[in-house]
């Protein structure tokens, strides 16, 4: 795994889970079992970041070096599904091309506005320009659109970074049936669609070949969320006093 691989990622999802994302993480449970993947749980920590996957299944002795580690992300609304799937090198792209953008039209506009400078500064190639209050109909949408992308380079890559960091051996989307097109499963990831209660198999993931280091780090967060899990059904059931 690559040494640059991202640590301050968002965890988690807004809002509380519904029975239809709940069922679809049982099923991916249930199909790494069936698929000699004994070894799993349900909101797992996924190593070196911040992401937090539905259900993480790992083959028997998943360090040795036939060891496999596969992640499933579950997705039962499109809204879920657009959330997630940005192109990182293009929202990269535009976010340049906007910020340029942005600072030259400020640029121009201080040019033609010098009542705007502020005059705190002996250079005049230093002075600032004050901006606030002035109404500019293009300056305004440039700058919401470059807020727009910088939420979505935070908050929006997860398919993306999670196969160009190579952080699991196999990655699955697993989605109710007619959610997307075959030619929006993100690149790399295999495809499993809810046909009933079982899974149906619709694209095979490519093989990202981790190493024993990071199926190691899976074993942990494995346990981890084992641990977490065993703390909130006993925190949930009633005591006999």
């Amino acid at each position: 795994m690559e040494d640059d691989a991202p640590k301050d990622l968002p965890v988690g999802r807004p809002g509380g889970e519904t029975p239809a994302h709940r069922q679809l993480k049982r099923l991916a449970f249930e199909w790494a079992l069936a698929n000699r993947l004994p070894l799993a749980g349900f909101e797992v920590r996924v190593p070196r970041s911040g992401y937090r996957a539905d259900v993480v299944a790992l083959s028997r002795h998943p360090t040795g070096d036939h060891g496999v580690c596969a992640v499933f992300e579950c997705k039962q609304a499109r809204s879920d599904f657009l959330r997630d799937e940005a192109d990182e090198p293009r929202f990269r792209r535009r976010r340049a091309e906007l910020a340029e953008r942005v600072h030259s039209l400020r640029s121009l506009i201080a040019s033609h506005r010098p009542d705007l400078r502020r005059s705190e500064e002996l250079f005049p190639e230093f002075e600032e320009f004050d901006l606030r209050g002035l109404r500019h109909d293009t300056l305004e949408k440039l700058e919401r659109e470059l807020d727009a992308v910088q939420e979505k380079l935070i908050h929006g890559v997860k398919f993306a970074r999670m196969r160009h960091y190579r952080l699991a051996d196999h990655l699955y989307l697993v989605t109710e049936p007619d959610l997307i097109e075959m030619n929006e499963v993100p690149s790399g990831w295999g495809w499993l669609v809810r046909s009933g209660e079982a899974l149906e198999l619709r694209l095979l993931p490519v093989r990202h070949a981790t190493d024993s280091s990071i199926r190691l780090a899976w074993l942990e967060s494995l346990a981890v969320a084992g641990s977490r899990a065993h703390r909130m059904v006993n925190r949930a059931t009633p005591r006999d006093d």
